[in-house]
This record gives C-alpha cells, sequence and structure tokens, in this order.
C-alpha cells in the first residue's frame, strides 16, 4: 500500500470518543501529562512567578482547557492536575493543593465548579483522561501544631477524628509512619485516624459524590504509606477506577504490597535506579538490570505502575546531567518501558529546577513552544508507543532484559519492539557497536530503528548488530506485524515536513470482513530524514 492511497482515501477516526469507565485496564494504554494546575496555565500569562516562589502565580482550570492543544500536541491522552479541595488560608503552604481545610469545598484559586466540570468535558471530546490528585492522610494548617482549631476542618471537625500529636520521626516504624503528623511544630499537617469507621464511610461516600461531580477518570493519590493499608481496600472499591498512589520509597518490596489494594503505584523504585545509572556516566547496569528483575517478579502488575523521571517532589532531571542524549535516554525508557508512563509539564522544555520549590516553574514564563526538540521527541515517543500496542494483544507483558554491560542496556517488549540504551552520553566514545542476542526478531528479516527512520538487517541468529549513535537511545519494531496473528506491517520514508504527529484507524473491506490498520507518521529522523510512516495491520 502506497502511503498517497493511504492518505487519500482512507476514513481517519482521531481519538473518538467512548464511555468513560476509566478501568485500570482502560488506563494501561494512557500516558500521562502531570502538571500543578497553579503553575501550568493562566489567562494572564505575564502574571509573575519568580524562581522557587511559594505562593499563589495564577494559574487555572481554565487555563488549562485553553492550552490542551500542547498537551494533545504531544500525543498525551491524559492528565494529571493538582488537588481540588479548598486549602488553608497560607498562600505558602496551599498553592500546591496539599493542605486541605474542606472536603465539600473547591479551590477557588483554581476556579469554578463549572470550570472544573468544563476542564473534564474539554478532555473527553478529545477522548483524554482527567486524574485528580486527592489527599486522604492529612488536612493542613495555617497556625503552629500547639493551637489547632479543629472546628475548621470539614468533615473531620472534632479532635478525637485525627490521630494524637507526634511527628514521624522513624520511618522504619510502620505504625509511627502511619499514626503520626507529618511537618513539624511550625507546620504541621494533621494525620486523620483513618481506622474509624465513621471516617471510612465519610472518605467512601466522599470520594464516590466527586468522582460523580466532576467525572473524574482516575486518581492519584498522595502519601500512601502514612495510612494503614486495609484502608485502601475499602476505598479503592468506592472510587471504582484506576488508583495510582504514592509510595515515596526505593524499595521494592515496600512498594509492590500496596499493589495489593489499589490498582497502581508510582514507581519510586525504578525512579531512583533511572535517574542514577543516565545522569552518573561511570555508573553500570548492574543495579538497574536488579531493580528491573525485582519489579518484574515481585510486583503484582509492573504495566499498571507508572513509571517518571521527574515530578514536583523530586529535582528535574536536566538538574542532574545536561547532556541531551541522557535526557532523550530517560526519556525512552520512561516512555517505552512497562507501565503508564509521566512526563511532568516543563520536561519538553528542558526545565532545569532543583529541589522543591525550584522545580515548580510557571510554564507560561517559558512559553508553550511545540518546536523544541525535547517536545518534538516526546511526541515521536508517544506515537512509537501508541504503534507498538496496536500492533499486539499482549498489552500486559513486562519488558525483558536481553543484554547488559558497562553501559549498554537492550530490552525487548514482546516480540515486536527491542529498545537500546546507554549511559555513555554524547561524547566521541559514545558512538560504538554492540551485537543484541534474543530478540524475538525473525531471523534475515528486517525491522526498523524508528527513532532515526532505518532499516535494519536481523542476523541469521535472531540477533541485531546495533551502532550506537552518539549515546542516543534505539527503538526497533518489527515489521511483519504480531507472530500468529496474520497480521502485517509496511514502513516507508520520505523528505515532506509533516506538522505533528498523525495517528488513527483505517478501517477496510477486505474478503467480506473489516480490516483495520493504525498508521502513523513519525517526525524528523536523526538522520535528516523528514519523515517516516508506519502501518500496522491486525
Amino acid at each position: 500500500m502506497q502511503p498517497l492511497s493511504l492518505f487519500s482515501s482512507i476514513f481517519v477516526l482521531l481519538f473518538a470518543p467512548g464511555a468513560y469507565t476509566a478501568s485500570a485496564d482502560q488506563w494501561r494504554d494512557r500516558s500521562i501529562y502531570q502538571l500543578l494546575t497553579d503553575r501550568f496555565a493562566t489567562a494572564n500569562e505575564s502574571n509573575p512567578c519568580p524562581s522557587g516562589y511559594q505562593g499563589y502565580c495564577g494559574g487555572t482550570w481554565r487555563g488549562i482547557i485553553e492550552r490542551l492543544d500542547y498537551i494533545q500536541g504531544m500525543g498525551f491522552d491524559a492528565i494529571w492536575i493538582s488537588p481540588i479541595t479548598k486549602q488553608i488560608d497560607d498562600p505558602s503552604r496551599a498553592y500546591h493543593g496539599y493542605s486541605q481545610q474542606d472536603l465539600y469545598s473547591l479551590n477557588a484559586r483554581f476556579g469554578t465548579a463549572q470550570d472544573l466540570k468544563d476542564l473534564a468535558s474539554a478532555l473527553h471530546a478529545r477522548d483524554m483522561y482527567l486524574m485528580v490528585d486527592i489527599v486522604t492522610n492529612h488536612f493542613g494548617l495555617s497556625g503552629s501544631a500547639a493551637a489547632v482549631n479543629y472546628s475548621s476542618m470539614n468533615p473531620f471537625d472534632r479532635q478525637s477524628d485525627f490521630h494524637p500529636l507526634c511527628f514521624v520521626s522513624d520511618y522504619n516504624e510502620q505504625s509511627e509512619v502511619e499514626k503520626c503528623w507529618l511537618g513539624n511544630q511550625n507546620y504541621p499537617l494533621i494525620d486523620v485516624n483513618t481506622e474509624l469507621p465513621s471516617v471510612r464511610q465519610i472518605y467512601g461516600s466522599w470520594i464516590q459524590e466527586l468522582i460523580s461531580n466532576y467525572s473524574i477518570d482516575g486518581l492519584r493519590i498522595d502519601t500512601v504509606k502514612h495510612v494503614e493499608k486495609d484502608f485502601w481496600s475499602d476505598f479503592q472499591t468506592a472510587a471504582d477506577i484506576y488508583t495510582l498512589g504514592e509510595i515515596a520509597s526505593g524499595d521494592v518490596r515496600y512498594v509492590c504490597p500496596y499493589q495489593e489494594y489499589l490498582n497502581g503505584v508510582l514507581n519510586y523504585p525504578m525512579y531512583y535506579q533511572l535517574t542514577e545509572f543516565f545522569s552518573n556516566l561511570s555508573k553500570g547496569t548492574v543495579d538497574l538490570v536488579a531493580e528491573m528483575q525485582d519489579l518484574r517478579f515481585n510486583c503484582k502488575d509492573p504495566t499498571l505502575m507508572a513509571p517518571f523521571s521527574e515530578n514536583h517532589d523530586q529535582p528535574r532531571f536536566a538538574n542532574l546531567t545536561g547532556d541531551m542524549a541522557l535526557v532523550k535516554n530517560v526519556l525512552a525508557f520512561t516512555m517505552l518501558a512497562d507501565g503508564i508512563p509521566i512526563v511532568y509539564a516543563g520536561q519538553e522544555q528542558h526545565l532545569a529546577g532543583g529541589e522543591d520549590p525550584f522545580n515548580r516553574e510557571a510554564i507560561w514564563l517559558r512559553g508553550y513552544g511545540n518546536d523544541t526538540m525535547l517536545y518534538r521527541y516526546i511526541k515521536r515517543l508517544n506515537l512509537i508507543r501508541k504503534l507498538a500496542i496496536a500492533s499486539s494483544k499482549r498489552r500486559n507483558e513486562t519488558t525483558e532484559v536481553i543484554h547488559a554491560d558497562g553501559n549498554t542496556l537492550a530490552l525487548k517488549k514482546g516480540r515486536g519492539m527491542v529498545m537500546v540504551f546507554s549511559n555513555k552520553g554524547s561524547k566521541a566514545a559514545a558512538t560504538y557497536s554492540v551485537r543484541i542476542g534474543d530478540t524475538g526478531f525473525a531471523a534475515n528479516s528486517t525491522v526498523v530503528e524508528v527513532l532515526r527512520c532505518k532499516e535494519v538487517g536481523v542476523a541469521s541468529g535472531g540477533g541485531l548488530d546495533v551502532r550506537v549513535w552518539e549515546g542516543l537511545p534505539m527503538v526497533f519494531l518489527s515489521m511483519e506485524g504480531v507472530r500468529g496473528r496474520g497480521g502485517g506491517a509496511v514502513w516507508g520514508r520520505g523528505d515532506v515536513d509533516v506538522a505533528g504527529v498523525v495517528y488513527g484507524f483505517l478501517v477496510e473491506g477486505r474478503g467480506g470482513r473489516d480490516e483495520m490498520t493504525l498508521w502513523g507518521r513519525i517526525e524528523g529522523g536523526l538522520d535528516g530524514v523528514g519523515w517516516c510512516w508506519m502501518m500496522w495491520g491486525f
């Protein structure tokens, strides 16, 4: 099939709207753009917001609506926004959304109830999902721990609704982690007594109402490890949508048991290994490979976990290294290995803020350029991920390590995709050759390295002779379709300037049955090729 006949004759459905049950399985195919509501978009884009500022800068839900083209243009089909509940009065403790005071009121600084409903509607019209951040562990306080006005909080307005005052000091003592307060004497977060049946009943009713009122598709849940595990079983049942818990720990054996209670968890164990490996030229692959194996065999479902390399609580990756080859490696790994990937707002603009609060920049002050290198690169990765998913029904397969040496890691996802990563950086010595075996590709077949739009021959034994170019990652996709399904694939390349990622579905009647093909065009091959296109039949 030639590209001209394809593009001129097909009916393309770009993200056709569907039902929004937002189950965990439906989230499995999504990619998430995380944003801080106060820092992403505002009606007045001249609003000042100095670096490290702790207070409101003016971002709103209405501002997000106006910038959905920017987000969807990168290929994202879900956003994660800040907590929406009413906060305490102190802006320095409230702008981020984690110091709530009233569960049943919204944060007016972000907009009205209608604004939030309009945001959900605007997303759903694009077949995008809305993930809302929530907090169940604690409430905020404007004053000190010495003078707590419990009656100012809603619905928990009695001292008996909270745990007695003590601050977490030993994170190895789980009872203390769950029953003591976060913060300190001057900046306390009052710990809710979630063991009480009355508190659990209120939380269950509240989350059902919240989801219904604002058409929420998924929940990111803050400070999960600070609440006893059996609370989450009832809460998950009440919510009945995809939940993603934050358990800030690098220990797989500590984090993964929470997936017995919630659908997914942020992949903090992988975050620590990824950022260390890809920001340190002398770091070997041993620890990263061990972590991958640990996750694969000890977590309930790694494909429902959420990998990331930046967020609002951690330094920007560009703060750890400015080497663009390493930046591209960590992004490619995040987007294409196991799980539901998350990219933090500003990552596509190569922001380099350090620790909180310097990693919470106002995006409007940097502009919403859609032609920057990383914006286009993330767009490309999202498309590759979509195409790879569409080529296989085995969406819950986990990634296998098929090669690891001092600085090079090769992974296999199913039988149709192989990824090669390097932490040598962009220095001259980062151009080198390596033989990758056990690819799963058919012997003597041809695969395409889709980041550079290059055909590569598979050896007679099924291996690949790979030329790593200036330390950049590579992604090889089989053009033979998924074995045993009668599918097929074709691809092409050209020098036409294509604006934007394009992907959709072609439905054609052949031999009395419909066949569906996912097609896409990937911009800017690294060798100067303007675009390449791929199609999978299945």
